[in-house]
């Protein structure tokens, strides 16, 4: 049997990077909550004792950012000195000015009411999306594994199953796939978790191994020859934002697919859904995920791109990696027959001005109960077209 390794990695929400994500996820909300039509651009930058929130708003609805900060830092559990960052205490800074009117006149020309041709792509690029039938959630199996043990980390934090942890952690999980692309069992582990001073490494070693990774992996994919690397420099005791700069943006793959489909560059957190970078990449997803639930293929990728200020993107493209039931040109016709790409149309279909984004800001924003994205509500039209039954 040839077999292929295949690596994905998750964080938790005390990382870094993530708490930055998750602040400009839950200012964005609070805009939203009060303006819909908020245009908000918003990049956060955490180090040791400082919280920096800079970017472009146009909104009608005042923010309080240092209250916003605060309450996330200390909801994720940055709580005292002992941390090495306390939500109570640590600077708020901030630097905002209105988007760009070359921009705006791009993204809606109008300047009045959105209509489906106004609203145009708030920037250039490509976006990805992708589905596969490998888990329930019709995505990537390391990628979910990694995300399932990176929240188990937070949750027996949380509840204080295990006292000791802190908020900072990382996962990585290597899948061994066979020739066929099938996953097989997983060949390595890596969990890495903040702890507090005292507790030794060999206790740290049981815990997570009883507690977390046999609480999430199921014993199917564990063989004996699985391999794991808990805290494997031996401590972990400075991390969060004292440890390492944190900025928004730095998790694009953990926040997509886990490495196993392209990205094109553009985060998700801080932006408003006239980001193509965001509500594109999210459309990308839910036109993969109803062609695979509609049995058009396997695995789906599809690649959608903008020109700035036009509605209409300048190219779609899928790959079904051969594993397509239909001719690709035939799939990709139907995509174009079902699927409006213009952002105002997406936005519309997947309700996206509602205040939803701090939700969607760790483990992952595909393979989440509850996102529009998520739903296979156009699988049995895709069925029907592409079988003519």
């Amino acid at each position: 049997m040839s077999i292929r390794l295949i690596t994905s990695e998750s964080v938790t929400e005390g990382h870094p990077d993530k708490v930055c994500d998750l602040v400009a996820d839950s200012i964005l909300d609070a805009a939203l909550a009060g303006d819909p039509h908020s245009r908000i651009a918003c990049e956060v930058t955490a180090a040791t004792g400082l919280i920096l929130v800079v970017g472009e708003f146009t909104t009608e609805q005042y923010i309080d950012i240092p209250k916003i900060v605060r309450k996330v830092v200390t909801d994720i559990g940055y709580t005292g000195s002992e941390m090495g960052f306390d939500g109570a205490t640590c600077a708020v800074m901030t630097s905002i000015n209105e988007q760009s009117k070359d921009i705006a006149q791009g993204v809606d020309r109008t300047n009045a009411n959105d209509s489906a041709d106004s609203l145009g792509a708030g920037d250039q690029g490509m976006m990805y999306g992708y589905a596969c039938n490998e888990t329930p959630e019709l995505m990537p199996l390391p990628i979910m594994f990694a995300h399932g043990l990176t929240a188990r980390l937070t949750e027996v934090r949380k509840n204080e199953e295990i006292k000791y942890l802190r908020p900072d952690g990382k996962a990585q999980v290597t899948i061994a796939y066979n020739k066929k692309g099938i996953p097989k069992y997983v060949d390595t582990v890596v969990v890495s978790t903040q702890h507090d001073e005292n507790v030794t490494h060999e206790r740290i070693v049981k815990d997570i191994m009883t507690k977390v990774i046999k609480k999430v992996i199921p014993s199917k994919y564990l063989k004996a020859e699985t391999k794991y690397h808990i805290n494997p420099t031996g401590r972990f005791v400075i991390g969060g934002p004292a440890g390492d700069c944190g900025v928004t943006g730095r998790k694009i793959i953990v926040d997509t697919y886990g490495g196993i489909c392209p990205h094109g560059g553009g985060a998700f957190s801080g932006k408003d859904p006239t980001k193509v970078d965001r509500s594109a990449a999210y459309f990308a997803r839910y036109v993969c995920k109803n062609l695979v639930a509609a049995g058009a293929a396997d695995k789906v990728m599809l690649q959608v791109a903008y020109a700035i200020g036009q509605a209409d993107p300048v190219s779609i493209y899928i790959d079904t990696f051969g594993t397509a039931k239909f001719t690709e040109d035939k799939i990709l016709d139907a995509v174009k027959n079902f699927f409006d790409f213009r952002p105002y149309k997406i936005i519309e279909k997947l309700k996206l001005r509602n205040p939803i984004y701090a939700k969607t800001t760790n483990y992952g924003h595909f393979g989440k109960e509850g996102m529009t994205w998520e739903r296979v509500d156009m699988a049995e039209e895709l069925k029907t077209a592409l079988t003519g039954e």
